[in-house]
């Protein structure tokens, strides 16, 4: 099944399943649906960065600090998560992301429930050439020093926002 077909669930304002919809419906209708965003670490605790690919439905050719996805219909956000881990960085055997937080994404264009995980991902990656077109890991001082430089997705960049106030108000 390509992605566009896709069937996903589709959640009110409190993240409760109303219905299904293909994943293009629910893009072109603005459908409230479910993401995840993985924060993926190696053994020097570098972040996995990357550029989508310009095929991408959403948000193409632009820089991301996670990698994630959507959420199918009837999965879990805990699956979704190690799922799109594994399929993004190209690697079996993952430890289950441990889940951070979650928040809802609305802009006139998109509305998701995001949910946010980290990972660590000791094995080399090998990305999927189908979503990722460069790939790097990078400190969290290499990383805040590109972000006003390249062109990030909008919904990463608010999740990692939130994750740095997250962090911020637990330490």
């Amino acid at each position: 099944m390509g992605s566009a077909d896709e069937l996903l669930d589709i959640v009110d304002e409190q993240d409760r399943v109303v219905g299904q919809a293909r994943r293009a419906d629910s893009y072109a209708r603005r459908l409230r649906h479910r993401c995840v965003f993985v924060l993926a670490r190696d053994a020097e605790d570098r972040i996995f960065v990357h550029r989508r690919t310009a095929a991408k439905l959403v948000f193409p050719s632009l820089y991301d600090m996670f990698v994630g996805g959507v959420v199918g219909a009837g999965e879990s956000y805990e699956a979704a998560a190690l799922r799109e881990a594994e399929e993004e960085l190209g690697v079996r055997g993952l430890p289950a992301p441990v889940p951070l937080f979650k928040f809802l994404y609305e802009t006139g264009e998109h509305s998701w429930w995001s949910a946010v995980h980290e990972v660590r991902c000791e094995p080399p990656v090998d990305p999927q050439a189908e979503e990722i077109a460069w790939h790097a890991f990078l400190t969290e001082e290499e990383l805040a020093a590109r972000l006003g430089e390249w062109e990030w997705v909008p919904d990463g960049l608010e999740a990692y926002r939130r994750l740095r106030e997250w962090r911020a108000g637990r330490g």
